[in-house]
């Protein structure tokens, strides 16, 4: 039975501390008893072991004593462990969630009493198609988003990668660690996951560089003093920025402001180091 609760919900609390203790009047009688029996017969085990060297009792009568005393050793060191199982502690730094019982209710193995989350550092867990294995690695970087907070990505590294794939899903679980300093994201919630794959020498240009039409997208190049339309090819993207897989090359200058006025061939003239 419940007979204290020394949380409040939402608190914040170290390893070991206190939240519980269930009623213990009973396990305390018990360990009295049992002190008191150990110093009972630890007395005549000291006082027989002196009367032994003189022969007055015999040697198996002192080896009985002797374990008549460890006995109640071991009797007194089980009453003070379910003593101890009466205070329910914290077993690890976190926050308490929600207080489930009430003082007086009864409660055993399974009832569920509150919870307590460690949120400094989030667990994430999320799948891989089976085809970007070969890429897959431990500490490799992920961004992860929430529409809770759009526009926010939260980052962390890869901690560990499933040894096996999901034969219905082909896909292989990952493990990701993200710091929640500001305690943000809450256990349970739902995320997007981004993963960088290895490239090189990729092109990128922002997005407002982008002129889509009918399906197709254009960039406005400056050659010899005019803006040259060329078609492009689009490939990854991340916030703000597009990946040209084709139709323009490494140093070829991009119009990326005011592209909604130029026209294929009209003179353009570049301000400073502009060029991008």
């Amino acid at each position: 039975m419940v007979s204290r609760i020394n949380f409040t919900e939402g608190q914040d609390v170290e390893a070991g501390a206190l939240l519980v203790e269930l009623d213990n009047k009973e396990i305390r009688a018990d360990v009295a008893v049992a002190e008191a029996a150990l110093a009972q017969s630890r007395s005549q085990y000291q006082r027989s072991r002196r009367l032994a060297d003189t022969r007055i009792i015999s040697q198996s009568q002192l080896e009985e004593l002797e374990a008549k005393m460890k006995m109640d050793e071991a009797q007194l060191q089980a009453a003070r462990a379910r003593l101890d199982n009466s205070f329910i502690r914290a077993p690890f730094a976190g926050t308490v969630g929600l207080r489930r019982v009430s003082l007086g209710d009864l409660v055993g193995p399974d009832t569920i009493i509150t919870t307590l989350d460690d949120t400094k550092r989030i667990r994430l867990e999320f799948t891989v198609p089976e085809s970007f294995i070969a890429e897959l690695r431990s500490g490799m970087s992920i961004s992860a988003e929430s529409i809770v907070y759009p526009g926010q990505p939260f980052t962390g590294d890869i901690t560990s990668i499933d040894s096996r794939v999901d034969p219905v899903t082909r896909a292989v679980t990952a493990i990701a660690t993200i710091p929640n300093n500001d305690r943000l994201l809450k256990p349970g919630m739902f995320l997007t996951v981004a993963l960088e794959r290895a490239r090189t020498g990729v092109l990128m240009v922002p997005e407002e560089a982008l002129s889509p039409r009918q399906g197709r997208q254009y960039v406005f190049l400056v050659v010899e003093g005019r803006a040259v339309e060329r078609e492009v090819e689009l490939g990854a993207r991340s916030p703000g920025l597009a990946e040209l897989v084709s139709g323009v090359s490494a140093g070829d200058v991009v119009v990326t402001e005011g592209i909604q006025r130029l026209r294929d061939g009209v003179p353009v003239q570049l301000l400073g180091n502009s060029a991008g």
